[in-house]
């Protein structure tokens, strides 16, 4: 009975597999010129950037970046910047005040342990204030090239649910199950692909079902229609 279960959860990991490498492969070919969209031109600006995201928009992000690093330069600009004239600089991304701290107390470790420097390892990232794996995956991949794992964000974590590729409903879980059955080869491609879709087609509140590339792939249509 046990192996029976075993080779059951076995060929369902495979059927689940083969599935998300179609998904990947039309997504692809929809959006071939897919990547992150925050604006940056080296580690710690996508390092702030990042941690600005949180609950914003990137394109918001941008528009407040574009004056922000002419304004502070450097981890040691931000680490002794004033926190109300800092929070005040990025007000319009939201939740401004604690982000504010995250940013100033980061380049101050920064600026103690790091010559200045980000750290280019995932321990390290996250011993930082306000960085989780996500915020670390991308600062890891997009500035330095090193691939740990997926970032899961609003538009990861609802796309996968609708397409019914992972079960949990908490990032860092759901992350894990996201390593375990996208090809490795495509983990640094695979968020920003389906970041693309999110915004254009699997909206949050009207998803535009009759347009998807992916409709006969997806749990949600399928189970709707």
């Amino acid at each position: 009975m046990a192996k029976k279960k075993e080779k059951e959860k076995k060929e369902k990991l495979q059927e689940l597999k083969k599935r998300v490498r179609e998904i990947i492969k039309r997504l692809k070919k929809a959006y071939p010129d897919a990547k992150i969209a925050l604006n940056f031109k080296n580690p710690l600006q996508l390092l702030v950037a990042t941690i600005l995201s949180a609950q914003c928009t990137d394109e918001r992000v941008n528009e407040v970046t574009k004056d922000l690093f002419k304004k502070y330069k450097t981890a040691k600009d931000f680490a002794e910047a004033d926190l109300d004239e800092l929070a005040e600089d990025i007000k319009s991304t939201g939740f401004y005040r604690q982000k504010a701290q995250y940013i100033k107390e980061c380049c101050k470790i920064l600026v103690e342990k790091y010559n200045g420097e980000v750290p280019k390892t995932m321990e390290e990232l996250l011993e930082l204030p306000g960085v989780a794996r996500k915020t670390a995956n991308i600062v890891l991949a997009n500035a330095y090239g090193i691939i740990e794992g997926i970032p899961v964000d609003t538009h990861v974590r609802k796309v996968s649910q609708r397409l019914g590729i992972v079960s949990s409903k908490q990032p860092e879980k759901m992350e894990k199950e996201l390593m375990e059955i996208v090809p490795k080869k495509d983990w640094f491609a695979f968020p920003y692909l389906i970041q693309a879709h999110g915004r254009k087609i699997c909206l949050g509140r009207k998803p535009k079902c009759e347009e998807c590339i992916l409709k006969d792939l997806c749990n949600a249509y399928l189970s709707s229609n």
